[in-house]
């Protein structure tokens, strides 16, 4: 069956509009699938869709003559499965697909970097508060922080979903499947604090602020999620922050910390919006390492005493 040129386009609209994905993972989707195009040198994907096993295989074995990593090699698959069967759910391929019937690599699941609490105030203490544009940045940092937002959750934003006297913020995540989480007092006060410095030209009319973005870039318009990275990058630079620190890190510090001050699992994953909770374990894990270290470097009996061996 055709499945015509536009099929990428396609697939990438519906993960937009039906999985609300970010911009950058939808950018991480098209590289992917023009790759594949690429590679076998054809501009129909119908023709890709019809390709033997052998020849998928030769593709696989593409990824590892170039140096990809397990963990590249299967998001790249994640991304080929998914538009495939896309295709296939719309009934625009019949028969069998040789891609559907590749598995992905074992990859070994490594903790997430996240921050101490002073490095994390040594963070956001670094955007200079006595410029809107300063006072702008603090409020991400400030929110990312006390709230645990994806970058792309922060983005959407609109000055209705924050409750000011109710202290809550209402995000939108994957699927757009909504939840309301806390938000600090600092981060509050950082937010109405530059929501006091918007220039005037920016602010509504009518003194609405409801259905407007909260979050500007430098023509008044909503923020874009690669604004916001490069932001971070830049303060996390300043801050000397470990290389491996990035705007999410902000979110696996907020869920070790919680965890850290006794907030439970289930807590924890209904604060970040995780569908399973295996998806919020891996900072129980994170957790239980910190205690363990801690362990070792405070309590007076943590090293095992040396005993004379018998033999």
């Amino acid at each position: 069956m055709e499945v015509g040129t536009n099929s990428m386009d396609s697939f990438l609209k519906h993960l937009e509009t039906e999985r609300n994905l970010s911009p950058e993972t939808l950018r991480a989707y098209r590289k992917d699938l023009e790759q594949l195009r690429d590679f076998f040198e054809v501009k129909d994907l119908s023709l890709i869709a019809t390709k033997e096993s052998t020849e998928v295989r030769r593709w696989l074995a593409h990824f590892a003559e170039v140096g990809y990593s397990r963990s590249t090699v299967a998001r790249k698959l994640a991304s080929i499965r998914g538009y495939f069967r896309f295709l296939t759910g719309q009934g625009r391929i019949e028969g069998r697909c040789a891609f559907l019937e590749l598995s992905t690599p074992r990859v070994p699941r490594a903790l997430p970097h996240f921050l101490s609490v002073q490095e994390v105030l040594r963070l956001l203490d670094q955007p200079e508060t006595n410029t809107y544009r300063g006072l702008r940045d603090r409020a991400i940092l400030e929110i990312l922080y006390s709230t645990g937002l994806r970058v792309s959750e922060l983005v959407a934003l609109d000055w209705l979903h924050i409750d000011g006297p109710a202290r809550l913020v209402r995000a939108y995540g994957k699927g757009r499947k909504e939840r309301i989480v806390p938000i600090g007092e600092h981060a509050l006060t950082a937010l109405f604090s530059y929501q006091e410095a918007i220039p005037a030209r920016w602010q509504p009319e009518d003194g609405n602020w409801s259905p407007h973005p909260v979050l500007l870039n430098r023509f008044g318009d909503r923020i874009s999620d690669r604004s916001i990275r490069k932001i971070l990058d830049r303060y996390i630079g300043k801050a000397g922050l470990d290389s491996r620190t990035s705007p999410h890190t902000l979110r696996h510090s907020y869920a070790t910390h919680l965890l850290d001050r006794g907030a439970n699992l289930r807590q924890v994953q209904e604060l970040l919006g995780h569908k399973h909770l295996a998806t919020t374990q891996v900072y129980n894990h994170l957790s239980s390492e910190k205690i363990s270290e801690r362990h070792r470097s405070d309590h007076p009996h943590s090293e095992m005493p040396e005993v004379e061996s018998s033999r």
